[in-house]
């Protein structure tokens, strides 16, 4: 039986939609602001994605395009500014900067209360530390995907391949928090098609095209894709090697269409939780 596609874009439309009606009940407007230096076209254009994302759900955008040679004192500015403003709730800076900018240095600038794309080490502690508060975008619109098709994570085992700062580590992390049983992998481990087919639940967010193949997932498990990568046709794609693995998996998500909508939708949603938790 071929698996059950995990709809990421209806999903997000849906919650958007319910966020658009808590903000009417609100008696303040979200802000959101993004930082875009340089004209890099993928930036723009997930900038305007961005400012899309806001007018549906009721928030008040504001983009600053910087030139790509600001200095990183500039930029800093910028950021403190925004950082003081009480009408700027979630503050989002595109990356990748210029190399001669510290990029660690900008995102650390950051309000840890108004960094909705998660980027702060405070952040990263307070998830680390189980505390409420902001969650990365991509690892957090896992969690929404798995709990809108209730999808049981508690005493499950869930592979996670892939163990970056922004998506593996957090989504780990996220899991456990659900009482799941989790196994990371990465580029050392040790026959990795053995530990993909452990999985109840796999996620994968390497960025490698056709790395999980139908011969490493377990019939009837969950595959959660990521990524986003370009194949030799130029198609868009994730790292799981989509149709095999759906004639064994017993919910899978879709490349695009999947994680990728879900990921903008998380950023509205922490700009939300900004915007109601920050004094």
């Amino acid at each position: 039986m071929a698996a059950i596609k995990i709809d990421g874009t209806a999903l997000a439309t849906q919650i958007r939609e319910d966020i658009l009606c808590e903000v009417n009940l609100l008696d303040k407007v979200p802000g959101l602001a993004g930082v875009v230096v340089g004209t890099d076209p993928a930036d723009l254009s997930y900038a305007k994605g961005r400012a899309k994302d806001c007018v549906q759900c009721g928030f008040y955008n504001e983009e600053i395009r910087l030139t790509a040679d600001i200095t990183e004192e500039a930029l800093l500015e910028v950021v403190l500014d925004l950082n003081r403003r009480d009408d700027i709730h979630g503050i989002i800076v595109q990356r990748p900067l210029p190399a001669h900018i510290n990029e660690k240095k900008v995102l650390c600038a950051i309000d840890p209360n108004k960094d909705v794309d998660c980027v702060h080490p405070i952040n990263a502690g307070r998830l680390l530390a189980g505390e409420r508060g902001l969650r990365p975008c991509t690892p957090g619109g896992v969690m929404e995907m798995l709990r809108h098709y209730e999808i049981p994570l508690a005493g499950k085992h869930c592979v996670v391949v892939g163990r970056s700062n922004t998506v593996g580590k957090p989504q780990a992390l996220m899991l456990l928090e659900e009482n799941a049983t989790v196994t990371i992998c990465h580029s050392k481990t040790v026959d990795l098609r053995a530990e993909c087919l452990r999985a109840d639940i796999l996620v994968s967010a390497v960025g490698r095209v056709n790395l999980i193949t139908a011969d490493m997932v377990c019939e009837g498990a969950v595959v959660i894709d990521v990524a986003m990568n370009w194949n030799a046709e130029g198609k868009l794609c994730g790292d799981v090697d989509y149709a095999p693995c759906a004639e064994r998996a017993s919910y899978i998500t879709p490349v695009p269409g999947g994680a990728g909508p879900m990921t903008r939708v998380m950023l509205m949603k922490n700009a939300l939780y900004a915007a109601k938790n920050l004094r």
